[in-house]
């Protein structure tokens, strides 16, 4: 936890941004695993999180912008809870580490809502992203599940949006913090990433030590020598020399800031030569955008640069012809790289990305595509000083996808799809770093950890 001027000094900011009603903030329940008692890891919502820093459940609270009070709604231990929990903080206790004065047990939440609809006040809603949430505003306001959304306050989601993703030096630190535990991670799976292994035994490993940590796996860990499924979640594989596994993992810090990594690592500590082709491929791409990054920039145009810089090296394999910013242009890259250039990290791995991923990472400048490959870019819009993002270039050869294309005769001008079956069973490969945007341009964050051909090596240990 941050101290409490912290807290109180986001809501401040945001009260000013806001101007007049009430702001309505729920804090996540329990999930039960498979029956009452026996729950999952509890995970608070990360806006509650940023404004009123409590991580526990069974909390919601108000700020009325009006009255410039804010109020946390939670009730007190009884003797059961104690028995099986141990003594807890009061809430005046628990409030006071937050700097809110006022407190109300949960049962009065609903009567404070109460006495401002019936005097029409405005009551700012954010998304609601779990079906509990729904069902509390169902009880609370009256309001169907199914009209939920219409209900959301844009103003809200965009006062959020400009205040929580300029990450303050605590913030980058506590990203850097997570990015130490990651850096182990990754040390681990190298060492382990030889013929004879189990992918989840690898997975399990970092999961632990992300668990040791103290914060846990930020994101469920994507591990696997199918490169080309992008979220693979499975570990069945028995790795085998010539393999490579992409890991996409990231751990949380304690108080919950996200990392969040890629690499693609060779069994054994060798890439093919074919394979190696194709790494630096994706590794020019990912250093090219770094060096792109910088204030002013907008994103979308670094996305693009990177897809050039992958077409470009394709076409020099034979696997892309033609004109390469006309290739670019028409998506045809996209058969290779299928999804956007990366997106803010904080918080939420995918930071507010609850919020709409289109109130997040675009704006009046820029609008989404609806082009396949570009319209999976999350981060388009003009990079500003505290904005932390991630770097994640890759290639994948997905034979559905390339049979459909093929059979619909898309970019033949610009695909050499007679050579692609020569990659059927290649895989894929990404890479992804993660970058604070700086007053003159960007900072890697983090202790690096190996991407060139020789560091993996060295890490491997062949």
């Amino acid at each position: 936890m941050f101290d409490a001027k912290t807290y109180a000094k986001r809501r401040e900011i945001l009260r000013k941004r806001l101007g007049s009603g009430l702001i309505l903030f729920l804090g996540n329940e329990e999930s039960p695993m498979n029956y009452a008692d026996n729950m999952y890891g509890f995970r608070q919502d990360a806006t509650f999180l940023y404004y009123f820093g409590l991580d526990t459940a069974g909390l919601a609270a108000v700020m009325d912008l009006d009255e410039k009070k804010d109020i946390l709604f939670g009730n007190d231990v009884d003797i059961t809870d104690i028995i099986w929990m141990g003594a807890l903080p009061t809430m005046k206790e628990r409030a006071a580490l937050v700097g809110v004065k006022a407190t109300a047990p949960v049962r009065e939440l609903e009567t404070v809502l109460a006495e401002a609809t019936a005097k029409g006040r405005k009551i700012h809603l954010l998304p609601a992203y779990r079906p509990e949430h729904l069902l509390k505003l169902q009880a609370l306001l009256g309001i169907m599940p199914a009209e939920a959304g219409s209900r959301v306050s844009l103003d809200l989601i965009r006062a959020v949006v400009a205040q929580r993703e300029i990450k303050s030096e605590a913030e980058v630190k506590e990203i850097e913090t997570a990015l130490l535990t990651t850096y182990k991670m990754y040390d681990a799976a190298m060492r382990m990433a030889q013929s004879g292994v189990w992918e989840q035994a690898i997975a399990g490993r970092l999961e632990g030590i992300a668990a040791a940590a103290g914060g846990g796996i930020a994101f469920p860990i994507i591990l696997s020598r199918n490169g080309q499924i992008l979220h693979n979640h499975t570990h069945t594989n028995r790795l085998k020399k010539g393999d490579m596994m992409v890991v996409d993992a990231g751990s949380s810090s304690p108080d919950h800031y996200a990392s969040d990594i890629t690499r693609t690592i060779p069994i054994g500590g060798r890439f093919t030569s074919r394979q190696l082709d194709v790494y630096e491929i994706v590794r020019a791409a990912n250093e090219i955008a770094i060096s792109e990054i910088r204030p002013g920039r907008p994103y979308k145009e670094v996305h693009l640069l990177a897809a050039k810089t992958i077409a470009a090296g394709l076409k020099e394999l034979g696997l892309m012809k033609g004109d390469v910013d006309a290739a670019v242009e028409a998506g045809a890259h996209a058969l290779f790289f299928v999804h956007g250039l990366g997106h803010q990290l904080g918080l939420d791995v995918h930071d507010m990305e609850n919020l709409g991923e289109d109130n997040v990472g675009y704006d009046e400048t820029v609008r989404r595509s609806a082009q396949f490959g570009l319209r999976g870019l999350r981060m388009a819009k003009t990079l500003k000083p505290g904005h932390v993002i991630t770097d994640e270039p890759g290639v994948y050869f997905i034979p559905a996808l390339i049979d459909k294309w093929k059979a619909e005769k898309q970019h033949l001008d610009f695909i050499n799809y007679s050579k692609l079956d020569a990659y059927r069973t290649f895989g894929g490969i990404r890479i992804e770093d993660n970058v604070l945007v700086t007053k003159d341009g960007c900072r890697v964050l983090g202790k690096k950890i190996p991407k060139t051909p020789v560091a993996l090596a060295a890490a491997i240990k062949i």
